[in-house]
């Protein structure tokens, strides 16, 4: 289990620090409050400035108040009674949904969220507590390696690796050397395309 969290707050750590960008003390700081949270709050942005606000405020926020509920619920936990009265455990869940929910931006990403949820009920009577996520994102992972076809909406990519889209940098990057860019129908731009 510790493993899996590392791994995932790797890639958490990559797409932040591409995002965030921290500098100096900050790095360290920034490597502490990476958590589920702060990046969902920052990759919903779309201003860069936000983006850092987000990421911040979120990190910083979950980072305190973890801790002072923690030691209050050290302290006075036992005047609550049973948890399982309140129904916490059904709030880790609504917040884990609350984060997923903004990225389901279609219908391909919202059948698979559908489907990963099922295998995890199905899976909780018959595996080990823990397990039937995993199974869940072994799921997520085969629908997305045997999709027919890119979506090209959905659960795209939470930072741009460039300022225009795609299409616009594939065309620059992909012409003959010597050959005019395509136009927009295909055609060479110039005479040849019927342009003056």
């Amino acid at each position: 289990a510790a493993a899996l969290l590392g791994i995932r707050n790797f890639v958490y750590g990559m797409q932040m620090n591409a995002m965030v960008g921290p500098r100096g003390w900050r790095r360290p700081v920034a490597a502490q409050v990476t958590i589920d949270e702060s990046t969902a709050t920052a990759s919903g942005q779309l201003d860069p400035a936000e983006q850092k606000r987000g990421f911040w405020t979120a990190g910083l926020g979950v980072f305190v108040l973890w801790n002072l509920f923690t030691a209050v619920g050290a302290v006075a936990g036992d005047a609550l009674g049973d948890p399982g009265r309140w129904g916490l455990d059904g709030a880790a869940v609504a917040a884990f949904l609350g984060l997923l929910w903004p990225r389901l931006k279609g219908r391909q990403p919202a059948a698979i969220a559908a489907v990963c949820a099922l295998a995890t009920v199905l899976a909780v009577p018959l595996l080990p507590s823990g397990v039937p996520i995993l199974v869940a994102a072994a799921v997520a992972g085969l629908i997305g390696w045997f999709a027919p076809r890119p979506v090209p909406q959905g659960l795209e990519p939470d930072v741009e690796p460039y300022e225009e889209p795609y299409a616009a940098h594939d065309a620059e990057h992909m012409q003959l050397p010597g050959h005019p860019a395509p136009g927009p129908a295909g055609r060479p731009r110039g005479r040849a395309g019927g342009e003056s």
